[in-house]
């Protein structure tokens, strides 16, 4: 990852990683918020999960140091704060296709020495391809990214006069850009809440701690069953959170679940 609000990258649950049973899952049933002007009316019941705010600020106090690799080098770290806004957008937009499937320290390091080339719309379109993969090796699928990157910065250039699309949906019409990307670059290129970045820790997590209410195998599902009942003004924050404590504490393999504030609560909790 890199500089401003930003994170990892998605993948199905492996063994160990299971969320919920399908079903219901655990969780309980709350009262829908009537709408505004409607008076009363019969509400559907939503459902939440059990003991999710709790959870959530086991979870805050745990991430009270800000000290994960996320939060030193993701990709809210990346981008070069005294460029001009257009350039800071299309910076934000190359570290989040710099950061899938690979580490914040990489990404940090390459985002670096693209930078101290000149990282802007029409430097690396002056660029060839092979100087573009020497400068960002070894990010994952280094190759594949030199593409997307020269396609991706082509189109910026011809088609939004070298800025970056304001909507999910351009976004994800752009080579090498997908969902998660999408919605981290409306929050932090454009300061604007689209949706919840879910990427590999979040997905992970979420299931762990039985936030969906069945089980999910893929992002872009988690995802909706998170938006589904997270309160919105969360949104934004659940990624740097999860990220930065799926980094730490909630590994993939090997969860330190001794050292979790949230071991007697939590369904997935290794106890001894």
């Amino acid at each position: 990852s890199c500089a401003a609000p930003v994170r990892g990258e998605g993948g199905v649950c492996k063994e160990g990683e299971r969320g919920p049973s399908p079903g219901t899952g655990s969780g309980v049933l709350v009262p829908s918020p009537s709408e505004p002007g409607m008076g009363p009316s019969p509400q559907r019941p939503r459902w939440e999960p059990r003991d999710w705010r709790q959870q959530l600020e086991r979870i805050r106090e745990m991430r009270r140091k800000r000290d994960a690799p996320v939060d030193e080098m993701g990709v809210e770290k990346c981008y070069d704060s005294s460029a001009p806004p257009q350039v800071m957008r299309y910076q934000v937009l190359l570290s989040l296709m710099l950061s899938s499937q690979t580490k914040d320290q990489v990404t940090s390091a390459a985002m670096l020495r693209l930078r101290q080339h000149g990282l802007t719309v029409d430097r690396i379109l002056q660029m060839d391809d092979a100087t573009l993969g020497q400068i960002i090796y070894p990010v994952g699928f280094w190759r594949n990214k030199v593409k997307y990157i020269k396609q991706t910065t082509a189109i910026l250039k011809q088609k939004y006069g070298g800025d970056i699309p304001r909507t999910v949906e351009e976004l994800v019409q752009l080579p090498g850009v997908g969902p998660k990307m999408a919605h981290l670059a409306m929050n932090i290129a454009w300061d604007s809440v689209s949706g919840i970045a879910v990427d590999t820790h979040v997905h992970r997590i979420t299931n762990r701690l039985k936030w969906v209410k069945k089980e999910t195998r893929y992002p872009e599902e988690t995802r909706a069953a998170l938006e589904d009942w997270l309160p919105r003004d969360l949104w934004r924050e659940i990624n740097w959170l999860l990220v930065g404590f799926g980094q730490q504490t909630c590994l993939p393999v090997n969860p330190r679940c001794n050292e979790c504030l949230n071991q007697d609560i939590c369904p997935a909790a290794k106890r001894r």
